[in-house]
């Protein structure tokens, strides 16, 4: 069974900073693609950013130049580095990836639990 293990949210004031964890476990070779989505209740799932397998990275226009992602290979993990938090950051925020398993190398799409990243003014 595999399955991604979110990290890293809770409260923090505007401006502040946080880093989320997404920790991909079991029997896999690699992430092929992980993403990182935000959902207020109320409203569509939004993607926030995203980086592949071999480092390419995109972002969401409201956190260009605040959020960076990035991932590390040989802990199958995946970071999303929160800076000048604002409280419409506020969100839960899913993990996402594109795991590669053995042993054909097929791809198996997952989705972490959601951590709370709640930003007050």
């Amino acid at each position: 069974q595999v399955q991604l293990v979110e990290s890293g949210g809770g409260l923090v004031q505007a401006g502040g900073s946080l880093r989320l964890s997404c920790a991909a476990s079991g029997n896999i070779f690699n992430i092929n693609v992980g993403d990182w989505y935000r959902q207020v209740p109320g409203k569509q799932r939004e993607l926030v950013a995203t980086i592949t397998s071999d480092g390419n990275t995109n972002y969401a226009d409201s956190v260009k130049g605040r959020f960076t992602i990035s991932s590390d290979n040989a802990k199958n993990t995946v970071y999303l580095q929160m800076n000048s938090l604002k409280p419409e950051d506020t969100a839960v925020y899913y993990c996402h990836a594109n795991l590669v398993v053995p042993p054909t190398h097929r791809y198996v799409e997952v989705w972490g639990q959601g951590t709370l990243v709640t930003v007050s003014s």
